[in-house]
């Protein structure tokens, strides 16, 4: 069994007799949020599975099915602010159980829905509210909160607990639907995500101060250091403040604006539409599915490299090269489809997979760069860009999809706006001495979130 107790620094052997190396509760906090990431993910792999099956039964065009996918988008983005200052607020704990709950309800519900403004409700509404909740801010607050030496690398790592959750859920999810219906796949990602709660409630600790240590590769002071009480005023009003500081400045808008490119290109097109644009082409939907999966497999390992990077490699020019390669890759998309599965498109996939959000740990430490104490919270407006970016490619791939029976315009639109988020990020270089550790007191900023 580990023993989690105090000690003298995250490195260090405590002498209780023999020498002994205790694990840092750090490491014991990443592994329960990656488990309540991979609980949450199951639904991020629905939609692509379910949307053929959705249309069969009820009749409802691609357009309709994936507005109700836009709309768990939008909210899913949209409540990552609000929930990164609710955690600050009213703690991960509550924060992320009840994300779970709403996750298991939202999904538990569509077995009984008859119209598409249930869908909506469900899909959009409720699901989207709770995956928000646990989106990637809370990655953020994890590591601002417990890490300080190899915060990139965790960050990656977390942050591949959705791709795993892909991972797991996709071919499972499409085999249930073949053999069983989409219902049953419905149910499997409620019971999901409620299996996780009673983990959550049970070993996620807010501060490294609760167990009587400092932050992972933070210096020695007093067991846990000062004990921050909650920040003044509401959860609410705090988020906005901070989108109000940060969209003062232009690199706000530049992650932002490449960072809705990312979501266009990844959640709302690849995410929703690849196994609808395979089947058109005559493969199979579990092969399809399959092939989406291993984006998910590939993702983790491009994932945690790419947070490797991030702390070893200036963010600007990592994220240049992602958004530049990830739109070559698109353009050569439309000519890959067969009703096989064959070389070229295993490559693709590899490639797609290693990219998929290597994206996140450079754009996480940007926002801190910048924007200090807030980094977190501002990361969270940064990400809402992204689902809304997804949002309007899941809408306009379906509508293109149905008006022109045929996905090739999505995949050129998305291959060239990629190309354009790679400027963007380069963009970024101009005035990097300029960071917002400006908008931010050093000091605070430190106390905060530990060295950049």
């Amino acid at each position: 069994m580990v023993a989690v107790g105090p000690i003298a620094g995250p490195d260090e052997a405590i002498n209780t007799g023999p020498v002994t190396r205790r694990l840092h509760p750090a490491w014991l906090a990443a592994a329960v949020a990656f488990v309540a990431l991979v609980g949450a993910a199951g639904f991020r792999a629905t939609p692509g599975v379910l949307l053929h099956p959705l249309h069969a039964e009820f009749g409802w065009p691609l357009g309709v099915i994936s507005a109700a996918v836009s709309v768990n988008l939008i909210l899913y983005g949209l409540t990552a602010p609000f929930a990164a200052a609710l955690m600050e607020r009213f703690g991960m704990r509550r924060v992320v159980a009840g994300a779970l709950l709403l996750v298991a309800a939202g999904s538990g519900l569509t077995v009984y829905m008859r119209s598409s403004l249930e869908l909506i409700l469900n899909w959009g509404v409720l699901v989207g509210l709770g995956t928000g909740s646990m989106a990637l801010a809370f990655v953020a607050t994890v590591t601002g909160r417990w890490f300080v030496r190899r915060r990139g690398l965790v960050t990656g790592v977390l942050t591949a607990g959705g791709a795993a959750g892909q991972l797991v859920f996709l071919p499972v999810l499409a085999y249930l639907v073949q053999a069983y219906g989409w219902r049953a796949a419905a149910l499997t990602v409620s019971g999901a995500a409620l299996a996780v709660v009673p983990l959550v409630l049970w070993l996620l600790r807010e501060h490294p101060a609760d167990l009587g240590v400092t932050a992972y590769g933070a210096e020695a002071g007093p067991p846990g250091g000062p004990v921050a009480g909650p920040p003044p005023g509401g959860a609410a009003r705090r988020a906005v403040r901070a989108l109000g500081s940060a969209a003062r400045t232009r690199a706000f808008w530049l992650l932002a604006g490449g960072f809705a490119i990312c979501g266009a290109t990844t959640n709302g097109l690849i995410g929703t539409h690849f196994i609808p644009a395979a089947h058109d082409h005559g493969l199979a939907e579990t092969a399809a599915a399959g092939l989406l999966a291993l984006v998910g497999l590939f993702d983790i390992v491009g994932t945690v490299a790419s947070g490797w990077l991030t702390d070893r490699v200036d963010s600007r020019l990592l994220l240049g090269a992602y958004y530049a390669l990830r739109g070559g890759s698109l353009l050569v998309l439309p000519a890959l489809f067969a009703n096989t599965v064959h070389p070229s498109m295993v490559v693709f996939i590899l490639f797609y997979g290693l990219d998929w959000v290597a994206t996140v740990p450079p754009t996480v430490a940007l926002c801190r760069e910048y924007f200090g104490a807030s980094g977190p919270i501002v990361f969270g407006w940064v990400f809402a860009s992204h689902q809304f970016g997804a949002a309007v490619a899941a809408t306009a791939a379906g509508v293109v999809r149905d008006r022109l029976g045929t996905y090739t315009v999505a995949w050129y639109v998305a291959g060239g706006l990629s190309v354009a988020a790679a400027g963007l990020s380069l963009l970024l270089l101009r005035g990097r001495r300029r960071a917002a550790l400006t908008v931010v007191p050093p000091a605070v900023a430190v106390a905060a979130t530990g060295p950049a």
